[in-house]
Order: structure tokens, then C-alpha cells, then sequence
């Protein structure tokens, strides 16, 4: 631990220097993202709205009087919160960032803020952390999200499940922070709904074999199977083994398990099941999804990846510094009315506005809406799978 504290205490004063030396050269934002890992298929198409944000602010000219903007990764791996951490370090102190897109997985976006990001005053805009404790955990103004919490979409599951006259479901979740939370706030709502949990049994990531939870879970029964997992890990050995024997057919998919990597991967007896996870319908996801080039633009936290990057930039230009201590808080001011609606590919358009020192109200491609301590009010794309791809059945 005293090793931590004086790792981070450099890297503050680091981080200072290079935040004052920015505007003389470039301005680095980091992208701390599970490049590898339990979630890697879906960040390989979050990675690149990140990158798509930062491009648009550099073809507009930059910011701060036309200072250019460079996207610099880090690896969260998703669950290894070591790692994430070492990564968080070396973007703050060897990279010189002066900001963070990230992380991506609940659990180590928490290790991220609590050990690193908070001692060296660095802002943090995650697009797909998730976990309700987020909500409250101390931050010194310094943590934002453009997903909604899952005391959200717990509701919004529940929902889903009661729409279709689903009275008994068996659950299962990765053992972690976004795996619990999800699945105490599910459960709440399910029940309170008239809705029964036949049994909650986490499991763990990694393993090959996952025969002892399918049968403990099959023992219980259940009309369907919640699966609060990870469609690169766990979850989806969860759900080949159900498959494998007969144990269910048919299994409610939160977000982490949401992609068509899915599909791929265990084939047509995917088919029927279905799910929830963030989106939208609005305008801006629309123009969001045209301007995708390279990846994916309907898949799952591109588009709050997209609006995390663009929020962390036009909030140096609101507050005229690339310093987080100056523009966190005017993170709140730019996502939010007053002002100027701003839709994705607008962004060159923003910061004009914010550089003539008028409003800007941003809506990008997710419909940002911050509110509490400066999460997303949620809005989520009811999903089913069809052969193998996920469809859009409605938004709510």
C-alpha cells in the first residue's frame, strides 16, 4: 500500500506537469478498455468509436485553440484488476493522459478509481461499467458514466420477463462486482413483481468445465435461464453446458452477454433466447450507426464509448484546460440543457459554440442524460436472437 500511495503521488505531480505542457504539443486521452479478456469480441468494436470521436475533434480542428487530440490504450482485461491498475498507471505516467475512457468491467473499473485514478485526480468516463455501487462510491467528482447502472436494468429485465409471461427463472452470474449487483437487482424486481428465482448460483470465469453449476441449476428448474455473465467467458460455457445436457433451452441475456460473437460461437440453438442491453432509438443513434466505419456501430456501449470520449473533450474546451481538476466539473454542464443540441458528427460544431462561450446541451449517439453524481438515466434495446444474430425487438 505505501508503495501505491507514492506510485500515485508521482504520478500526480507527472500528471500536472504534462497536463500544463499539453497545449504546446498534443493532448492524450486515454482509452482503458478490455482489449483482451472476458469482453474482448465486444470491445473490439468499442475501441473504435473511441477512436472515431477523437478523429472527428481532429478533422474539426482540435480544441483549446486547435491543440490535436491522441487516443492512447490501456488493457483492463476486464476482470484482472492488477492489471488494470498497472495499465491505469502507466497511461497517467508514462503516457501523460489527461483523461480516461474507461474502464469497461465494474470491478476493475472500481480498483482503477479507488487506486489510481482518485490520487491522481484524473477524470473517468466509463461507457459500459455498470455495477449499482458505482452509484456511491466516493470519487471526488472525478468518475461519470454513460451507461446506466443496473438498478436499472434489473427493472428492465424483470420487465422484459413479465412481458412474456415468465413466472420461474433459474440465475446464474460471474462472480464479481457487475455479476452481483446485476443479479441482487434483477432478483428484487422479479420478485417484487410476483416472479420466482428457483436459485442464484455464481460461477466463476476460466474454467472449462462448468457441469456442477448446470446441474445444480437444473436441479432447481426454471422456465429459462438468466445468464449474468460474459459472452467471451463464463457465461457462454454456462450456456453450452445447459445445451450440452438438456438442462435448459432457452436463456435471458443481460448485457455482458449480448453480441453476435454469441451466436457464433454456440450456433443455431441460441435461437428464441433473448435479452436487454443499453440503446437507443433516438436520432442520434441513428446518425451514430451511418458514421460507423470499420466496426460495428449496433453493437453493444459503441455508442457510449463514442459520447465518453466526446464529453471528456468538449469539457476541456468548456472549461479552456486539458487539466481535470478545471473541466470535471463541466462535464455535467456540456451533457446536459441548456444549450445547443449536439448530435454525433457535431462535435466540431460543440466546441465553436463552447469556444464563443455559449451552451452546448450534449445528446451524441446513446441520448446522454447525467444525472446523481453524473451516470446515464438509462435506455435499453430489447434483443432477441434469430438463428444466430441478436434483433432488435423494442427499446424501452
Amino acid at each position: 500500500m505505501k508503495k501505491l500511495l507514492l506510485s500515485t503521488a508521482v504520478a500526480l505531480t507527472l500528471a500536472s506537469t504534462a497536463q500544463a505542457a499539453s497545449h504546446g504539443d498534443k493532448i492524450k486521452l486515454g482509452v482503458l478498455l478490455g482489449f483482451t479478456g472476458a469482453i474482448e469480441s465486444t470491445v473490439a468494436e468499442m475501441g473504435p468509436a473511441a477512436d472515431m470521436a477523437i478523429a472527428e475533434v481532429n478533422a474539426a480542428g482540435g480544441i483549446l485553440n486547435g491543440v490535436m487530440v491522441e487516443g492512447v490504450r490501456g488493457d483492463t482485461t476486464c476482470t484482472d484488476s492488477a492489471a488494470a491498475t498497472a495499465a491505469a498507471e502507466r497511461l497517467i505516467t508514462s503516457d501523460l493522459v489527461s483523461g480516461i475512457v474507461g474502464g469497461d468491467c465494474s470491478g476493475v473499473t472500481t480498483a482503477v478509481l479507488t487506486n489510481v485514478a482518485m490520487p491522481n485526480g484524473m477524470v473517468m468516463i466509463s461507457p459500459s461499467a455498470t455495477s449499482p455501487a458505482l452509484s456511491t462510491v466516493e470519487d471526488n467528482g472525478l468518475f461519470f458514466r454513460t451507461a446506466p447502472s443496473d438498478a436499472r436494468q434489473g427493472a428492465v429485465m424483470s420487465d422484459v420477463l413479465m412481458d412474456r409471461k415468465i413466472k420461474t427463472v433459474a440465475l446464474t452470474y460471474t462472480n464479481n462486482d457487475y455479476g452481483k449487483g446485476l443479479a441482487d437487482a434483477f432478483q428484487k424486481s422479479y420478485e417484487a413483481a410476483g416472479g420466482k428465482v428457483t436459485a442464484s448460483i455464481s460461477h466463476e470465469d476460466g474454467k472449462a468445465d462448468y457441469s456442477a453449476e448446470v446441474g445444480a441449476l437444473a436441479s432447481a428448474g426454471g422456465d429459462v435461464l438468466v445468464v449474468a455473465g460474459y459472452l467471451d467467458q463464463g457465461g457462454k460455457g454456462i450456456i453450452q453446458g445447459s445445451l450440452d445436457t438438456g438442462a435448459f433451452d432457452t436463456f435471458v441475456l443481460p448485457d455482458g452477454m449480448v453480441g453476435d460473437k454469441l451466436g457464433e460461437a454456440i450456433g443455431a440453438d441460441l435461437d428464441g433466447s433473448f435479452g436487454q442491453a443499453p440503446g437507443t432509438d433516438s436520432a442520434g443513434a441513428a446518425t451514430f450507426e451511418k458514421m460507423s466505419k470499420g466496426f460495428d456501430g449496433t453493437a453493444p456501449f459503441t455508442k457510449e464509448t463514442y459520447d465518453a470520449a466526446a464529453l471528456i473533450m468538449l469539457a476541456m474546451q468548456a472549461a479552456g484546460s486539458s487539466d481535470a481538476k478545471d473541466y470535471k466539473s463541466k462535464i455535467m454542464g456540456v451533457a446536459n440543457a441548456p444549450g445547443v443540441k449536439i448530435q454525433p458528427g457535431e462535435l466540431g460544431k460543440a466546441i465553436k459554440i463552447l469556444s464563443e462561450g455559449g451552451e452546448i446541451d450534449y445528446v451524441g449517439g446513446s441520448n446522454v442524460e447525467l444525472i446523481g453524481a453524473g451516470e446515464s438515466a438509462g435506455n435499453y434495446r430489447e434483443v432477441e436472437v434469430k438463428g444466430t444474430k441478436m434483433t432488435t425487438v423494442r427499446y424501452r
